[in-house]
């Protein structure tokens, strides 16, 4: 075992760090769009982009960058990534026009996905399965309480500093964790060490979801956008007839399709995102535009999922510890299915606290549903794909907040058209919220399927 098996507290707090950095510079940018776009004089389809490339970095580069630190070395990826991210981060801060901005944004997002697709695995390797839902927990909350920060410690920050301390702020935490790690973080890990990378498999995965999320994304604006999103799933089909040919996969189609828990907790993770994600972007237009809330005070309501989520993860870890993570992550979406049939049902006078009571049950939901699912994934595969597991799960959870804004953007292009959302047509917006509610609990329904067919007979971790 690696050294650092020895000192795995310190691992997993210099991972805990830079898990909360990753959403946070995802959520915090989006409250400092306006005051980029004040100073640059940016349009809209360049403030849209800051936020694209982002996703577009870490969605493209996952699973490529976590298998080639499978073959490579976990920790060389994970150290480079936390330097990209540092570098990329004080760049941005110090970004004299709107086009470098876009330019380091895409580079933090590279960062992120070296980050993001080697930490679970480091930890996966360093902990005994006993107490890997403990750790993993420890890091999921640190991701929910990144989300959480992100949008209330920019608006303090934009408004007493200005934005770019949003990423000033950031980057001595980021230094220090580098640093640590570079101290602290001994040994090496690299299942896969002698395997072949698959570049050419690399290569047609990253063109084909570039085509496929572009497609998506702009499907709106761009007349193409759905013959982008159709040529990117021709080559999606060709990537996975070549990745089934060939002895050393990014994506190893075989191997997943025989693993039963593997398959179908990603495809959980995956509903279970499609589902969930649209509640915060209902329900922030719900409060202000309906219910006339201001827009700090529909965040501090809006925040009570994910502090909860953030709350419980470390619970649901120390559980799925204790006792078979599947049933415990099955409970966790069984409650994110209820919050969202509740929601079905909200009008224009509902009591606030059917707002909360739907708020609370998702966030209760998420953390128990999170840490347990992927303790569940980690334990279902073999050390030598830790890498590969941990791009998948965040890969999972990218395409499934994707599916999430699909379907938000075609409910409401149905009930609304080209309206704009407001007093006037309100009670078009409600129309479209209860079936987007009514269509994401189908999906968390599917999701429940999924994640009880994975527990109908016992497993042997690998």
């Amino acid at each position: 075992m690696p050294s650092a098996a020895k000192s795995p507290t310190a691992t997993l707090w210099v991972i805990a760090a830079v898990q909360f950095l990753t959403p946070f510079m995802f959520s915090a940018i989006g409250v400092a769009l306006p005051s980029i776009g004040q100073e640059f004089s940016a349009g809209a389809v360049q403030l849209g982009l800051i936020e694209m490339v982002y996703v577009l970095a870490v969605a493209l580069l996952l699973l490529p960058i976590g298998r080639y630190a499978d073959i490579h070395g976990r920790k060389k990826i994970f150290l480079s990534g936390i330097f990209v991210i540092t570098a990329a981060t004080l760049s941005l801060a110090m970004a004299p026009s709107i086009g470098l901005l876009i330019f380091f944004r895409f580079f933090q997002g590279i960062g992120a996905a070296m980050i993001t697709s080697s930490s679970l695995a480091i930890l996966s390797a360093i902990y005994p399965p006993a107490e890997r839902g403990r750790a993993l927990g420890v890091v999921v909350s640190s991701v929910y309480l990144g989300i959480s920060a992100g949008p209330l410690l920019a608006g303090l920050m934009i408004d007493y500093l200005g934005w770019r301390w949003i990423f000033y702020s950031a980057v001595p935490i980021e230094c220090t964790a580098l640093l640590f790690a570079l101290l602290r973080l001994k040994g090496e890990w690299a299942g896969a060490q002698g395997e072949r990378f698959d570049w050419i498999g690399s290569i047609l995965y990253i063109i084909a979801l570039f085509c496929i999320i572009v497609g998506i994304l702009e499907a709106q604006s761009f007349p193409g956008a759905r013959w982008l999103a159709g040529s990117g799933l021709l080559v999606m089909t060709a990537f996975l007839v070549f990745e089934n040919a060939i002895e050393f996969p990014i994506f190893p189609l075989k191997k997943i399709v025989a693993n039963r828990v593997f398959a179908l907790s990603n495809i959980a993770t995956w509903l279970n995102y499609a589902a969930s994600f649209g509640i915060t972007f209902f329900f922030s237009i719900y409060l202000q535009v309906i219910r006339g809330i201001s827009p700090k005070i529909a965040g501090f309501i809006l925040i009570t999922q994910p502090l909860l989520m953030a709350f419980c993860a470390p619970i649901a870890g120390r559980l799925a510890d204790a006792y078979s993570p599947a049933p415990i992550a099955t409970t966790g979406m069984a409650l994110c299915t209820v919050a969202m049939v509740c929601a079905i049902f909200i009008s224009a006078t509902s009591s606030m606290l059917l707002i909360f009571a739907v708020l609370i049950i998702m966030g209760l939901g998420f953390g128990f549903f999170s840490t347990p699912n992927t303790t569940a994934i980690m334990a279902s595969i073999n050390r030598a794909d830790y890498g590969m597991a941990s791009s998948m799960i965040a890969t999972m959870r990218t395409i499934g907040m994707l599916t999430a804004m699909t379907l938000i953007t075609v409910v409401l292009a149905w009930f609304l058209g080209k309206q704009s959302i407001n007093p006037e047509t309100k009670h078009l917006f409600l129309a479209a919220m209860r079936a987007a509610m009514a269509i994401f609990s189908l999906l968390g329904v599917i999701g429940i399927v999924c994640s009880v067919g994975r527990t109908r007979k016992n497993e042997a971790p690998q």
